[in-house]
């Protein structure tokens, strides 16, 4: 009950030869009113520098709803409207709705995470994560986060590094 069960299904299919063993993917209950990222910085005594946010972003593309994931750290801030933008080769991209982006990916508003997006979505992650040795990120559910080696994150299935996809907040 740790896991949202898109993330769990993901988990258990994780690749034997990913450059990560799926046992360095760590998950730990927290208190689901601590779940957005200050908050939990703050009570966990984590730092933002190894936090990292999925941020789904959208944009049309000749009618058809395009999606991704960004992935950046939580002392940064994802460029929707470039980097992200160019990525889903739309005009212009925003932050996906909330209720959209909970419908589509089977989590909780505030804990979703790369781990089990829908298939086709591209996920990019900014190059800061993937440099990170380890970083917390979400579960999928408000009530824990994961903990995992920051390079895994780029090994995830249609995942991209992407140079200077967050600036400096």
């Amino acid at each position: 009950d740790l896991l949202a069960p898109p993330v769990a299904a993901a988990l258990a299919e994780w690749p034997v030869d990913a450059p990560v063993d799926v046992d360095e993917v760590l998950v730990a209950p927290i208190d689901a009113e601590l779940a957005d990222t200050a908050a939990f910085c703050a009570a966990y005594d984590v730092g933002l520098d190894v936090s990292a946010n999925c941020v789904v972003v959208a944009g049309k593309r000749e009618g058809v709803v395009r999606y991704a994931a960004c992935i950046i750290l939580a002392t940064t801030r994802a460029d929707v409207n470039g980097v992200a933008r160019r990525a889903l080769d739309v005009r212009k991209a925003s932050f996906a709705p909330m209720a959209d982006a909970v419908e589509l990916t089977g989590m909780e508003y505030g804990g979703i995470t790369p781990i089990g997006l829908p298939a086709a979505w591209p996920i990019l992650v900014d190059s800061r994560v993937i440099a990170t040795p380890h970083v917390i990120i979400g579960s999928g559910v408000r009530h824990s986060k994961i903990a995992l080696p920051g390079p895994a994150l780029g090994a995830l299935p249609n995942a991209r590094v992407v140079e200077d996809l967050a600036r400096p907040a």
